[in-house]
This record gives C-alpha cells, structure tokens and sequence, in this order.
C-alpha cells in the first residue's frame, strides 16, 4: 500500500514515499530532498551462505546520468562501472551499516541505492544512506537500528548542515557523520586545516539532526515496517567455543605476545593446529570435518580474546609498547633519479613507497559523473599488493578498499596542495604498500607528502597521518582502552579503527571505522588529542627531519611550465584555423600548450630553449601592428602593384610599389622576390578591418 511520509531535515522538506515502487524488494523507500530523488531497495537471500565466517553484505550506489540531464560520453553510450565516486559512496553506506547486523547472520543481504534525478544543491549521498536505513528497518532483514547521516560544512567558521552548491564550494569542511540516537557510527571528513575542537562541534552537530531523523525513521518503521524474519544462527555452539578456548588459552596468550607479525602468525598457527589435533583425539575425524569451520570460528574468537584480554586486563599490548607509543618510524627521500618525486616511509612493519609525477595541465583527469566536478589536476593512487602480507597470488585490479584508501590520502594532501596559479603542473601520487601490518593509509598520508616535497612541489603544510584503536569490555563504551597507533591485528581485534591526517594546525582528513554500535564524544575527543599528539612527533621527529621544506629546484626530468597572459580575444590567433598554428608551433618547438579562457597560456617542455622559442611564437602572434613602427619583414607574394610582406605572424601587410622605395620601380619584380627580407614601416591602419599599409622609402636601398 503506497504511503508517503514527510518532514524537515536541516531546513528542507524531506519526503519518504514507500509501497509504490519495487514490490519485490524485502524492503524498499524512495527519498525526496528537494528535486534530488534516490530509490533504496534492500533484499536478502533466502538461505544463509555455507563455509563463510562474515555477514556477505554487498551495498551498490548507483549513479545514472539521466539524473543530470546527460547522455554518457564513448561509444557505448551507456554507464559502465561504477565510478570511483560512486565506490566510495557505497563505502559510506556501508560503513556504518554493517556493524549494526546480528553477529551470527550469515543470509547474503543487499543494498541498492538508484540515484533517479539530482538537484545540484542536495547531494545524493545523505538522501541514498538515509533511504539504506529505512529500508532495512521497514524491510524483514534482521537489521532493528535506528541511524541516519548528514553532512556538515565549514563557511566563514559557520556550521551548516547538508549546505548547497554555492556553500559547499567556499566550505572549508566536507564531513559526513552517521549515527544512532545514542552514538556516533562513522565519520568521514575532509578539511582545510581545520581545529579539532571545531570538528569535534561539526560532529556534535550532526548527531543532533541525526536524532531528530531517527524520530522520524521511528514512526515511519511503525506504520510500514514488516516483523523481522527468523534466521539461521551461525553462533559457535557453546561446548565447542568452551571446548577451544579451554585448551587454547594460555598457548594463545603466549603466542599474540611475539613482537614480530611473522613470527607471530606462525605462533598462532601452531597453536591453532594443536587445538584442532586435540578436537580430533577427543571427538574424532567425523566429528572434526563436521564442525571445522565453528571450531576455525572458536580460534578465531579466541585469538581475538587473548588480544583484548592483553589491553583490558594486563593493560599491555601486543609488542610491549605503551598504550600511546608508537612503533620505529623512518623516512627516506630521492630515491631513484629518474622519477619526479619519491620517499619510502616505514611505521614497524608497514612500509610504503609514494611516488609523484609531474604532468601538464591537459593531463588533468576528466569526469562524466553527477556532481559539478568535471577534472582535477591532483590524484593519489594507492597499491596493496599480494606480497605486502606475504601472500602467493596474482595481483588483480584495484578493489574497493584500495580506492577508499587513495581516495583518504587525496583528500588529506587536498588542502596542502597549491593551486593552479601558483604551479601549474597536474599532479599524480601513487602509493605502493611494500609491507602491511596495519595503518598503511596513513603510511601514504605520510610517504606522500615527502615524495611531493621532494619533487619540489610548493605545498603549503607537511601533513602526517595517524590511527588510535579501542578497546572495550564487551562493547561498553564507558569502559574502554584507547591505544595510539595500532596495527593489524589491533585493528582486527579491536573496536575501532579511528584513522586521523593533519597539519600542525588542524585535521585535513578523516575516516572512522567501527565494529561496535558506536563512539560517545568522550571517545572521539579524546583521539582527536592523541592523533594531533602523534601527528606533531611524527612531523617533527621523522618526516621534517628527512626533508624540511619542498625542494627549490624540480627534477631535471619533470617538465618545465612557463606561463604567460594574452588577451583572450588574440586565443584564436593562436589555435588559428582547424588548430593549424598552434600544431605548427608544437611541431617546431615539441612542447606542450594549454590555453586557458581566460587568456593564461602554459607551455610545457623539458628543453628552456624550445619552450622560450614557443612563447616567442606566440607573443609574436598576438602582437598588435602598431602604426608608424619599423618591422623587418618577409615578402610573402608579389603582386603587379606591390607586394605583401608579412611583418607579424599571420600579419600581412600592403607594400604599394610606389613605397617601395625613393627611386621609381617599374616593375616589383626588379626589386623584390618571395622570401626577400625587407625594412618596412607602418603608415596606415585600416579602423574597421585593420588591414595595414607599409612603407620601404628610405628604410631600403635598391
């Protein structure tokens, strides 16, 4: 039965309309805000998914151009894949969904978010995450949570929630914060320097509207909502999990203790190996091959114990460092001489190489997506190949963490970066994680901004990047552990995973993971004190301390960029027609030219020589004919009354034969001949046309 429910999200009617569409879905909505238009739909398999250890959640953000009024760009005319924005948003729907299902539902359950039409001031995310939540709630999936989003932005030190196109381009902040009527659930920010007590308000703020939003989503869900359908358990029996952790945890406290991940791994193998022999001297092979993958459940469970139990009761972690130390930093810069910028940068055992190329501005990166961004000129790229963790694989494309983590390092060194004005160049980092043992995106943070250093990248702050983990006693929030600098196995084992990147005057980036149903403020101020803490040691100590400042002087191999301003009426002079002159002077000089709307030119080389060359060209060709100045010329044509002589390029002028010189000429040819160099001077200039007339009388002897 159709039904439509409204009311007013940060200042703007909110519209939730259910039952008319998607009849299938086990739960569906479709959310207005404002012209901006998202159906969710949310579906679940019938039986629950055999030999898996973790809830098969897939969520998909899906965007159609028809929402913007365009046709896709190539052949196909077709969307695709899915864009990387469109990967990142599904990130963040997913984020703080997926701790909020039953830990032991296995059933492969589905989000889909269709983006149907977009109003440029509303952002389709917030209304996409909102709509994900209404549906599971009204849906029978076993998701009971009450959440929603919304984004907050930073406009003359004004918080404003969910702010328009005009807003978001002066903003200062992009943050996104998903909560419950209790707890904040995931945070995603990028910034502009901007404090932590600011941030710390930005997020308050957002929970505030979120709760009114679950007021909302609460009444809707007792309208509509379907009874939560029965499903099959996947909890670890209680005589097995008793069974494991009995006889696996001393072995296993000792075995996490080992300070290397290697050694560690092998430990913990053993010790799992040992368990299942004495399951299987106990119970047998049948009973064994019955129950294997409960009793991997059972380890797994109790190598996740004996972590916690180190932090909570013993107070030590698995390395032996202090709970706000972090692990042996070094950094390294100019490594190899023919790329434009590099740096190897190491956190214990997470090391990661970031590498930088220099481009010119048509190298910029082009968008055929929703939103008003059409290219960008920096981009991070991140890495995370098979034998970072040691593994024997092939390496395959990106997935969507490694997008989620380039994306997390590009919007942290985003603010840093100059503008084009100030250096003209299109910018690519790309971060290769040559070992992994926690906390490598921010390792990228970090390698990547001393591998822009070193290219000689003017960027305005240095920016580090750091992770705090927690632990809590059974997912209460008011008695926890925080840890600084975590690695893998506190990240697996741990609550949370609270990623922070910054200069030494604010946050420039920030994701937040949980598994747990949320963070108070308590928690979240206090890693916001650590990671500046952490930042300003590892800035100051490390990185600073490897290269202090951004080189003067780029890689011989980088390309040089020269600028310069023309009116922008005389661009035409320089493209000249089809692209004729311009290709003639790149075929002349082989440099690079971008021309601007606005008349700024940038010529690209790696020879001074050919790009000063260029610019000769092109200031010759947009130079005036100024009346009464003496040029020297080429004779370009004869004529049976004069010649024309080109005096400018593509600037041709009449040279009368009676002006030819100061003796009579009967004929031109007596004189002159095509490619003859000539004095001449301008006498004439037309006011309509701006045809010229030249003169050679006492400038030339015949």
């Amino acid at each position: 039965m159709f039904r439509k429910f409204e009311t007013t999200f940060a200042g703007r009617p909110l519209v939730i309309e259910t039952g008319k569409m998607a009849g299938l879905a086990n739960g569906s909505c479709l959310v207005r805000y404002g012209d901006t238009a998202v159906l969710v739909n949310v579906t679940m398999s019938k039986e629950p998914r055999d030999g898996i250890d973790f809830l098969p959640l897939s969520v998909d953000y899906e965007e159609r151009l028809y929402s913007v009024g365009k046709i896709p760009g190539g052949y196909i005319k077709r969307e695709g894949r899915p864009t990387t924005k469109a990967i990142l948003v599904s990130r963040v729907i997913d984020r703080p969904m997926r701790p909020l299902f039953p830990k032991d539902y296995r059933n492969d359950t589905s989000i889909n978010a269709l983006v149907l039409a977009v109003d440029p001031d509303i952002l389709p995310e917030v209304p996409a995450s909102l709509g994900a939540s209404i549906a599971l709630n009204i849906s029978d999936i076993p998701f009971d949570t009450l959440v929603g989003s919304v984004k907050v932005g930073l406009v003359d030190d004004k918080l404003i929630l969910n702010p328009t196109l005009e807003q978001r381009e002066k903003s200062k902040l992009d943050l996104t914060v998903s909560a419950t009527p209790d707890k904040v659930c995931m945070i995603e920010a990028g910034a502009s320097e901007v404090p932590d007590a600011k941030m710390l308000e930005a997020i308050k703020l957002a929970h505030d509207e979120i709760k009114k939003l679950c007021v909302f989503i609460s009444e809707i869900k007792k309208e509509v909502g379907k009874p939560k359908a029965e499903y099959k358990s996947f909890a670890v029996p209680e005589d097995i999990a008793n069974f494991v952790l009995e006889v696996a945890k001393d072995k296993m406290h000792d075995a996490v203790l080992a300070t290397d991940k290697t050694v560690r791994d092998e430990k913990v193998d053993a010790v799992n190996e040992f368990v299942k022999q004495e399951y299987i001297n106990k119970f047998g092979e049948e009973a064994f091959a019955e129950n294997k993958s409960m009793i991997g459940e059972a380890l797994y469970k109790a190598e996740k114990k004996a972590v916690r139990s180190l932090v909570i009761n013993e107070g030590k972690r698995v390395d032996g460092r202090g709970l706000d130390e972090i692990r042996p930093l070094s950094a390294e810069v100019g490594l190899f001489n023919r790329v434009h910028g590099s740096a190897l940068f190491s956190r214990g055992q997470t090391q990661v190489l970031s590498m930088v190329t220099l481009g010119t501005l048509s190298d910029e990166q082009t968008f055929d997506g929703l939103d008003e961004e059409e290219s960008k000129r920096y981009m991070h790229h991140y890495n995370f190949p098979p034998y970072s963790v040691g593994e024997a694989r092939p390496a395959r494309a990106p997935g969507r963490r490694e997008i989620g983590h380039g994306a997390l390092a590009e919007r942290a060194l985003e603010p840093v970066i100059p503008s084009k004005e100030e250096f003209p160049y299109t910018i690519r980092v790309v971060s290769e994680v040559l070992s992994s043992n926690g906390s490598t995106s921010q390792g990228s943070v970090c390698g990547s901004t001393l591998a822009l250093m070193d290219a000689g990248v003017p960027i305005k702050e240095p920016v580090a990047g750091i992770s705090t983990g927690l632990f809590t006693k059974d997912g209460d929030t008011s008695d926890y552990i925080m840890v600084t600098d975590i690695q893998g196995i506190e990240d697996f084992f741990g609550d949370m995973d609270f990623k922070v990147a910054g200069t030494k005057n604010g946050i420039t980036a920030i994701q937040v993971d949980i598994k747990i149903d949320g963070l108070t403020y308590e928690i979240i101020e206090e890693a916001f004190a650590r990671t500046a803490k952490a930042r300003k040691y590892i800035l100051d100590e490390v990185m600073l301390k490897a290269i202090d400042k951004p080189r003067e002087n780029l890689s011989k191999y980088a390309p040089k960029i020269e600028t310069i301003k023309v009116n922008p009426e005389k661009i035409r002079d320089i493209i000249g027609t089809g692209g004729k002159t311009i290709n003639k002077i790149i075929d002349e000089t082989g440099v690079k030219i971008d021309i601007e709307d606005d008349g700024t030119v940038f010529v690209a080389g790696i020879e001074q020589e050919k790009i000063d060359r260029a610019i000769e060209i092109i200031e010759s060709l947009t130079r005036d004919v100024e009346l009464n100045q003496v040029y020297m010329g080429r004779v370009t044509k004869i004529l049976q009354f004069g010649a024309l002589v080109e005096i400018l390029p593509g600037k041709e002028g009449l040279l009368h034969i009676s002006k030819i010189s100061s003796e009579r000429v009967n004929k031109v040819e007596d004189v002159l001949s095509v490619g003859d160099d000539i004095l001449v001077k301008v006498i004439e200039i037309g006011k309509d046309d701006g045809k010229f007339s030249l003169t050679a009388k006492d400038l030339m002897k015949v």
